[in-house]
């Protein structure tokens, strides 16, 4: 079977252009269950470089289908045997304000577009620097 990954390395996730944003911010709890955004910013901004994309993305996945941890490792290989969206697609990225580095490693970490490290980060000519999906088109 093959697998798939959304992970980069040495890579910087711009905003979108049409972000509505200037600076990051929390996304807000709608209602009783968390949105694919709360379960993102929680996982990767409390643990920063300690996920890779494919391991947040496979949690939001595991969390919206209540998966029991012993279903996991199964369920994550048919979850990468099709390609998924990376986090150019994320919520974070195209409406709330965040940037996202991917270390050498893969793992990653946000930052509010407002930061000096954001503004480092997006020039910074050692990693490749990516633009988050736009929201709507051209």
């Amino acid at each position: 079977m093959k697998v798939h990954t959304t992970n980069y390395q040495n890579t910087f996730i711009e905003v979108a252009e049409d972000c509505p944003l200037t600076s990051g911010e929390i996304p807000p709890v709608k209602g009783e269950n968390k949105t694919i955004a709360n379960i993102e910013f929680e996982m990767i901004s409390k643990h920063p470089y300690q996920y890779s994309s494919d391991d947040v993305l496979f949690q939001v996945f595991a969390d919206k289908k209540d998966l029991t941890k012993s279903e996991y490792t199964e369920t994550r290989k048919q979850f990468f045997s099709k390609g998924q969206a990376c986090l150019r697609a994320s919520p974070l990225t195209k409406r709330y304000g965040w940037g996202i580095h991917n270390d050498e490693s893969g793992k990653i970490a946000l930052y509010g577009v407002e930061t000096p490290e954001y503004k480092k980060l997006s020039t910074d000519k050692n990693i490749k620097v990516v633009k988050a999906m736009r929201t709507s088109r051209k």
